[in-house]
């Protein structure tokens, strides 16, 4: 019966306007179904390339094996995974010692607790000797500011101070589950 409304008839216009409205509904679907995961990326991408820039002053921290967690960036507060850092767990006391002494050295941690858990990471570690110290590649290397573990490796020396310092502040944290 709709089919043989009488054009221009009130029940013709019903039907005219919801035909467009579902289409201008269905139109809007399909754009939001396509276009907004394009856009999602694009800001990924952003949000990427600014992490790389404006947080690490201008040169990678991460490499390649931990440049994947700059992903979680709108998840909240900066922490592992924003920053890019990888995992802390039980066979990396001595490379945690390394860049606790490290963040000690450059002043980024002080006080007596990060002084205290990193002797006792060097203890755990079997590395309380000068001698010991040097030959642990590990533990060099985070003299260095090179924190290797769970995920890749990432580099805090390279890191601007404010972010520096919260990556320090993770090490410090999460050594003493180590301990």
């Amino acid at each position: 019966m709709d089919a043989f409304a009488a054009p221009g008839s009130f029940h013709a216009q019903e039907i005219i306007m919801n035909t467009t409205l579902r289409t201008a509904i269905l139109g809007s679907a399909l754009w939001a179904a396509f276009a907004l995961p394009v856009g999602a990326q694009s800001l990924m991408d952003g949000l990427k390339d600014q992490a790389a820039t404006g947080l690490l002053g201008g040169g990678g921290a991460a490499t390649p094996a931990s440049s994947t967690g700059l992903g979680s960036m709108l998840g909240g507060s900066v922490g592992a995974q924003a920053l890019g850092l990888p995992g802390i767990s039980g066979d990396m006391a001595g490379n945690v010692a390394g860049v606790l002494q490290y963040c000690i050295q450059n002043n980024v941690l002080g006080g007596a607790d990060a002084a205290s858990i990193q002797e006792s990471l060097l203890s755990k570690a079997g590395l309380g000797s000068p001698q010991e110290q040097q030959q642990d590649i590990g533990y060099q290397q985070g003299l260095s500011g090179l924190l290797s573990g769970d995920g890749g490796s990432f580099d805090v020396s390279k890191l601007k101070d404010n972010i520096k310092t919260k990556a320090c502040d993770y090490v410090l944290d999460n050594a003493t589950s180590l301990i």
